[in-house]
């Protein structure tokens, strides 16, 4: 049995979302009405977008596998954002902290304050498993955590899937074994505990620094020959003396080959050595889902996996279908951050309109 919300098909009963989602009518399908405009992706750019689609009085949907601005929820617990409040805001709406430069709590409390301002239409817990259909008449199929699946209608489409759920990964031997994890949250677990760093860039330096000061055993590994560029300029210095003073134990242009329980196989130009850790934060960066822009027809450039679209209205090279934030980037995920790409959702609500009065008046 199917379950249709259009508010014009009295053919079939009408069950509200939320009784759905309920469990009511477990493993049935939902169809509800066409919407302007539907954002794939609920973190700051794809808010963003739908906010500015609103503000343009068209009708947006927001849909995310995770909750609301999921990756930033997965941040470090104590993480401090490298900008100002004024750098982050998005809908015209002033983001107010106690301190210089905002934090991850701070993040979280704005963006739900944005949603709540302009009543957006939200569904989290929606993965989803394929787009079908062409401009003007897109069906986007969802399931839920309790695998109901889902049918949303919409008009236009924008990917703002951001990169931070797919990890780099290592491709070495461990690295699946229970305590790695491409993710740090907090330190308190880890005191007293050999914890070893993966990694030389900014998230890896934050991280051992956090744990350090909880307690930990810190050793970072690095293929390289110094620490990222990209560190935050406050936090380098920090770093560094720790280093220096032996505090965190630093492995430059250190390989590692495997990971076993309770240690980690490195090879460097001393040759071949075991590093203890009852921990590994393999911190080695993330990147967007192309096999996702793949399935729905967006071309992507071979070296920088950088999608094909108009850098004015960001439609991609599939006609109705838009791409922001930092899946723009390809393979080059520092160029955008929430600090640009908040800003699409303007160019894109501003094509979006222009589309519709033009089909409209047709």
């Amino acid at each position: 049995m199917k379950i249709a919300l259009h508010p014009d098909d009295t053919s079939v009963p009408k069950l509200s979302c939320l009784q759905v989602a309920k469990g009511s009518v477990p493993g049935q399908t939902i169809f509800v009405s066409t919407y302007d405009l539907i954002c794939i992706g609920a973190g700051p750019t794809g808010l963003a977008c739908a906010i500015e689609a609103k503000r343009a009085g068209l009708r947006p949907l927001v849909i995310d596998k995770g909750c609301l601005c999921n990756s930033l929820y997965h941040y470090p617990v104590n993480m401090v954002f490298f900008t100002t409040p004024e750098l982050l805001e998005i809908g015209d709406l002033p983001l107010t902290c106690a301190t210089e430069k905002p934090t991850r709590t701070d993040a979280l409390k704005y963006y739900r304050k944005c949603v709540e301002h302009y009543a957006l239409d939200l569904h989290l817990g929606q993965r989803v498993d394929r787009v079908e259909g062409t401009d003007g008449g897109f069906t986007v199929h969802t399931r839920n955590g309790q695998g109901i699946a889902s049918q949303f209608a919409a008009k236009k489409i924008a990917v703002a899937t951001g990169y931070y759920d797919l990890p780099n990964q290592l491709g070495i031997p461990g690295e699946d074994l229970s305590h790695v994890s491409h993710y740090y949250t907090e330190p308190h677990p880890f005191w007293r505990q050999n914890v070893v760093i993966i990694g030389g860039k900014n998230s890896a330096a934050e991280a051992a620094l956090d744990l350090y000061r909880s307690g930990a055993n810190v050793t970072m590994i690095h293929r390289k020959a110094e620490l990222g560029s990209t560190i935050k300029y406050w936090v380098r210095p920090d770093i560094e003396n720790r280093i220096k003073a032996g505090q965190i134990q630093m492995l430059f242009e250190t390989e590692v080959k495997a990971i076993e329980l309770g240690r980690v196989i490195v090879t460097s130009r001393g040759g071949k050595k075991t590093i203890p850790a009852d921990q590994v934060f393999a911190l080695t960066g993330y990147h967007p889902d192309f096999a996702f822009l793949r399935s729905l027809g967006i071309t992507l450039d071979p070296q920088t996996n950088k999608p094909s679209m108009n850098p004015q209205t960001h439609e991609s090279n599939i006609p109705g279908i838009y791409v922001a934030g930092v899946v723009i980037g390809g393979n080059h995920t520092s160029e955008i951050f929430i600090e640009n790409g908040r800003f699409h959702g303007k160019q894109i609500a501003a094509a979006l309109s222009a589309q519709l009065s033009n089909t409209n008046s047709a």
